[in-house]
């Protein structure tokens, strides 16, 4: 459970007020103790008492004279560079809540300027509005159209480089999907088709095959019926084909 935050102002109540001075005196002790230790640094503690003929000083009063002949041999500057009193830790108090308040009231405002931007989008009148809340209006909608501008511009640059992305890899697929002949498979493909060529040509009959004297050319198919008679009844030797 978290420790109640303590109020700081003047205890009123005399026996209270001095069993809380005592109280806070031995913690006050113990914290400058463990920071000596824990941290190795050299520390002194002098606290003067109501109705006490002397301080209580810690840890003991040469080595709490070492370290105050110490901070007084040290230039005015550095001595006064991070030192605090009451004034000066209520002045700084006073300057946190201020900030806190001012930074509270900006954000009073900004929820005030939303209202009335939702209000407005939902048809509410804003011929009433102060010039000082017209302007926090206007502000705000330039923000958020802004805001919308730069989300469509960030969506358009992400659908331009996906597009990009898959154009590239249709022609990459395209390109590996179509792959360039090397001279050995061209060889090799010529060298099929003359051997086939000739296995067909071997295994055509002679009746079916007839050469054109013309061309040198041969083809292979049916003879023509006006020829036929002409090559049954003619001497082959007489041929000049033969010959």
């Amino acid at each position: 459970m978290a420790r109640k935050k303590v109020k700081l102002a003047w205890i009123a109540n005399d026996s209270t007020r001095r069993a809380t001075f005592k109280k806070r005196k031995r913690g006050l002790m113990k914290k400058a103790s463990e920071l000596a230790t824990l941290c190795d640094v050299k520390i002194c503690v002098i606290v003067y008492g109501p109705q006490e003929p002397h301080p209580e000083v810690w840890p003991s009063l040469p080595e709490a004279t070492r370290v105050l002949s110490r901070f007084k041999s040290m230039p005015e500057i550095e001595q006064c560079k991070k030192m605090m009193n009451q004034e000066g830790f209520l002045r700084q108090r006073v300057g946190k809540i201020q900030e806190q308040l001012r930074k509270q009231e900006r954000e009073n405002r900004e929820l005030e300027t939303t209202l009335l931007m939702y209000e407005g989008l939902a048809g509410r009148s804003l011929h009433d509005v102060g010039i000082e809340e017209a302007t926090s209006l206007a502000w705000m909608v330039e923000m958020k159209a802004k805001v919308v501008h730069e989300r469509i511009e960030l969506l358009k640059a992400q659908m331009a480089s996906a597009h990009a992305a898959a154009e590239m890899a249709m022609q990459s697929h395209e390109f590996v999907g179509v792959k360039e002949k090397t001279p050995l498979e061209t060889a090799m493909e010529a060298l099929q088709r003359q051997s086939g060529w000739f296995i067909h040509m071997t295994n055509c009959s002679n009746g079916n095959m007839m050469f054109d004297g013309g061309n040198g050319s041969a083809s292979v198919g049916a003879v023509d019926e006006t020829m036929q008679p002409y090559m049954e009844n003619a001497n082959p030797w007489l041929d000049p084909f033969f010959l």
